[in-house]
């Protein structure tokens, strides 16, 4: 009888999950995931409240990284700031660029220990998590505005030189440089070994992370800034031609277009993707739904001013940003407002949100976050 117990217990403890398995409460990097989808793994609760405020010293553009108890966020200072999700504390900071050039939207990415970030002069800095101390630098020929992604050994990142890059992770040496007619300004999203960004050359690209070699050149008639999310292998971005864009990466085909006619503004923000339909914000002030199948508008939400701030999907909510100054968080599948933050400037940056807790920074230079 003992033994049956013995081996019945083996049996539940094999298929019981383990904590490795359970999905990640951090936020590691631009838009959460190697594919860009914005969707945090837990919802936010019931009521949120402002739990402190970090002084930054410069305009926040970048989006905080949040992992294992700390946010990680970049600065027009010119630092990058490691700060304490409990309290607020300032952790560390690493000089990564002059003042007068910064930190701008380049995003923070954590992975093994080390936070990867880009700078306005155009150096790629990899530094220790725990010390805020350098590990290595890599200069590319021009500014960083995109967001670095940790693929195994390989760290990608765009510059404005028109190039994106792979390097090795552990001694920041080049592995492959592809490049581009135009900025590589969006960061780039992973999926099945490949790297997929649209480029300001107007064309939608695809790059093979083992050797660099083009897999997708897809013309798309659109400036493209911000970064593609990916599911179920179509990728999903908004362009400067004031569309949405579906692009079937198996048959490297637009699948569909979106369009508001009666208010035709670019699009700066990425897409979050929730199951069946995607969230993103729109320079013409609004926040829109919009079906993955059908490319229809399910619903709008309006604010004050131009939407840069891409959307995060947390349980039922969105949370983002808007350039009227306000933190925004709507029902998912209705978009209408369930709360808003005052902040008195705008923001740009995008939230990071992690264990139910939103962190974002604004124009002034003030990173928040908020809670339960």
């Amino acid at each position: 009888m003992l033994a049956l117990i013995l081996v019945l217990t083996a049996l539940l403890n094999l298929q019981a999950p383990t904590a490795s398995a359970a999905p990640s409460q951090n936020w590691a990097q631009f838009r959460n995931t190697p594919a860009l989808t914005g969707v945090a793994a837990a919802p936010l609760p019931a009521t949120l409240k402002l739990l402190w405020t970090y002084e930054a010293g410069g305009a926040i553009e970048s989006s905080a990284a949040v992992v294992d108890g700390v946010a990680y966020v970049g600065s027009a200072s010119g630092e990058l700031h490691a700060v304490d999700l409990a309290t607020g504390k300032a952790k560390w900071k690493y000089r990564a660029a002059p003042a007068d050039f910064g930190i701008g939207e380049s995003s923070p990415a954590v992975a093994s220990g080390t936070v990867y970030i880009g700078d306005l002069t155009g150096v790629f800095h990899a530094v220790d998590a725990a010390t805020g101390k350098a590990k290595w630098t890599f200069k590319t020929g021009a500014e960083i505005k995109s967001s670095p992604v940790v693929v195994g050994t390989r760290v990608l990142i765009g510059s404005y030189d028109g190039s994106l890059y792979a390097l090795d992770t552990a001694t920041g040496k080049q592995v492959w440089k592809y490049t581009t007619e135009n900025y590589v300004h969006a960061t780039p999203s992973v999926w099945n070994g490949v790297a997929y960004f649209g480029g300001c050359d107007e064309y939608f690209h695809g790059v093979r992370i083992s050797d660099g070699t083009e897999v997708v050149k897809l013309a798309v008639e659109g400036y493209s800034i911000a970064s593609p999310a990916i599911a179920a292998g179509v990728g999903y971005w908004g362009t400067y031609g004031n569309e949405v864009i579906a692009v079937d990466i198996a048959t490297k085909k637009v699948k569909w277009r979106f369009e508001d006619r009666d208010r035709p503004f670019p699009y700066y923000s990425s897409a979050a993707l929730a199951r069946d339909f995607l969230v993103i914000g729109g320079r013409d002030k609004q926040v829109r739904a919009i079906d993955l199948t059908s490319g229809k508008s399910r619903w709008t939400f309006m604010t004050r001013a131009r939407v840069e701030s891409s959307p995060a999907i947390a349980g039922d909510r969105v949370v983002v940003g808007g350039g009227d100054g306000k933190l925004y968080v709507l029902d998912l599948a209705s978009g209408k407002k369930i709360w808003e933050f005052e902040a008195g400037v705008g923001f740009t940056a995008s939230p990071g949100v992690s264990g139910g807790r939103i962190v974002i920074g604004d124009a002034d230079g003030r990173l928040y976050a908020f809670g339960g």
